[in-house]
């Protein structure tokens, strides 16, 4: 199956999927933590965003993410600048910033397949994988040829280009 036809497909179907070189995978019920710590990083985007002025938007879960014509993901949130997307899109093509939240079940997909389909696009400059069972994001950011990787558990993620400053007390606040 191609993305063009998966999201014909999914467009009435019950549930969440995404697809994988052409294969369907349905995406399992989420569990408290995961849907709290998915909030509280979209608003901990949606914050810095508006701090910084920027024309972007920043997106929850829901939005897909085509990496290729037949693997589309779907981020646990996003953020995309520039015009302001139309009411009845289902697709980002050109998301800056990733993020992926790890649980056990999609630990091995978040990391690995996800990391390299995101940073397949042109468009992203940063990957979040965030692990809120630990309390830290791994940060990985597009540098000039290379994937520029490190790990906090506290202060600021500056994301830049973008001059995003998101604390990351503020995307596990009250976990």
């Amino acid at each position: 199956m191609t993305v063009d036809q998966f999201l014909t497909w999914a467009e009435d179907r019950p549930g969440r999927h995404e697809i994988l070189n052409g294969e369907v995978f349905a995406i399992s019920p989420q569990r408290a933590q995961h849907a709290r710590a998915k909030s509280r990083i979209f608003v901990a985007l949606h914050a810095a965003v508006r701090a910084g002025g920027l024309p972007c938007e920043v997106f929850p879960d829901g939005m897909t993410v085509r990496i290729d014509p037949t693997t589309a993901f779907e981020p646990d949130a996003l953020v995309m600048c520039g015009s302001r997307m139309d009411a009845d899109a289902v697709e980002v093509n050109d998301p800056l910033i990733v993020v992926e939240v790890i649980s056990p079940s999609t630990k091995a997909i978040d990391t690995g397949v996800k990391f390299a389909g995101y940073f397949s696009l042109a468009s992203v400059m940063h990957h979040l994988i965030v692990d809120p069972v630990k309390r830290l994001v791994i940060h990985h950011r597009r540098g000039a040829e290379v994937i520029e990787s490190r790990i906090a558990a506290d202060g600021v993620l500056r994301l830049d280009p973008l001059g995003l400053d998101v604390p990351v007390a503020e995307m596990f606040a009250d976990a």
